[in-house]
């Protein structure tokens, strides 16, 4: 198979930490410059990822092209949301963190979206206001905009929601 995904071990960490690099570079250079400080994600929080299994990456020809968390909620961040509501606040859901790639990798979001959505029927995510590209890519797979929510640092996030139909036990 010439691309695919799989989880990311300690020993991918300076691959993560470049795409996430990479991921900074690209926001900065469209427009969206505060999104992902110089500290942000911290590598900490890039190692618990690895650590707790959370962290993917999609390989293609052999090369680490993007990486991003996928973790079960609840997210502590996620239990207020102003000016919206979530299209169902009592089931289950995950939600999709610390999405970079390489500039050059296309069909990023494509394939991670379609690998997550055969785990789960409930993703939830957000982005910062200025992140148009993250915005669009939602918008085209079908997540629906829910309002805003808050870090924990007060930073404020436009917050989405894909719900699919469960898919039948094998």
């Amino acid at each position: 198979m010439q691309r695919y995904i799989r989880k990311a071990t300690l020993a991918d960490l300076f691959t993560v930490k470049t795409l996430i690099e990479s991921g900074r570079r690209i926001m900065k250079a469209t427009g969206n410059p505060n999104q992902w400080n110089d500290n942000r994600p911290a590598e900490w929080q890039l190692r618990d990822d690895i650590e707790h299994q959370h962290s993917y990456l999609l390989v293609d020809h052999g090369q680490a092209v993007a990486t991003w968390a996928l973790i079960p909620g609840p997210d502590v961040t996620y239990r207020t949301i102003y000016h919206g509501h979530w299209l169902d606040d009592t089931q289950p859901y995950y939600v999709i963190h610390r999405v970079a790639s390489l500039p050059d990798a296309h069909g990023v979001m494509h394939d991670l979206l379609d690998y997550c959505l055969k785990l789960t029927s409930n993703i939830r995510i957000d982005t910062h206001r200025d992140n148009h590209i993250m915005q669009h890519c939602l918008s085209k797979a079908g997540f629906t905009y829910c309002g805003i929510i808050l870090l924990l640092d007060g930073d404020e996030r436009l917050a989405y929601q894909k719900i699919t139909a469960p898919r039948p036990a094998l």
